[in-house]
């Protein structure tokens, strides 16, 4: 994976092989970047990655100027990975090891974009239950967005808050607002 754009664009980012993980490719992520460019000044964002794995989509937002950024994983070796990464590429990140939802549930914070990339083994279930504890908890900063990474074979438009969805090859991002 590289990192697209920002004070580290062109920089690639090898992570370990033993990673559970399935990065977003460089052509979806460039599209979604290209699309939040047009919404949001970066420097002035505030971003949790939720089931962030080798870190790629909080690396680009690190490169791109966003001022803090919490990446959530329940897996060990990813939020080691995240760490060493970002502290290599001087980036704001804190990283939270924990089950996505127990942290959805009891977090304080809020953010400007909440990213998602859950497993494509996911059912609309779960993803609604992302969306659901985002909005009842209100973890979106005034105009902020949710964007859930998922697989073609899911459709999210009936759910409440949803705003619009932008398929890129095997990836399709859902926005909610």
């Amino acid at each position: 994976m590289r990192i697209v754009s920002g004070i580290h664009k062109g920089k690639k980012i090898i992570a370990p092989k033993k990673l559970p993980v399935r990065p977003t490719t460089d052509f979806a992520k460039e599209a979604l970047f290209n699309i939040l460019n047009n919404q949001y000044h970066f420097s002035a964002l505030k971003v949790i990655d939720l089931f962030s794995g080798t870190g790629n989509i909080t690396y680009e937002f690190g490169s791109r100027g966003a001022v803090e950024i919490i990446a959530v994983d329940a897996h060990f070796e990813c939020v080691k990975f995240i760490n060493k990464k970002s502290d290599e590429l001087e980036l704001p990140v804190r990283t939270v090891k924990s089950d996505v939802f127990k942290f959805l549930k009891a977090t304080g914070e809020t953010a400007n974009i909440i990213f998602a990339d859950p497993p494509y083994d996911f059912d609309v279930d779960a993803l609604q239950q992302i969306v659901n504890t985002t909005f009842s908890r209100n973890l979106l900063e005034e105009g902020g967005s949710l964007i859930i990474e998922h697989s073609k074979r899911i459709d999210l438009s009936q759910t409440e808050h949803f705003q619009e969805v932008r398929k890129y090859g095997n990836s399709v991002f859902s926005f909610f607002s």
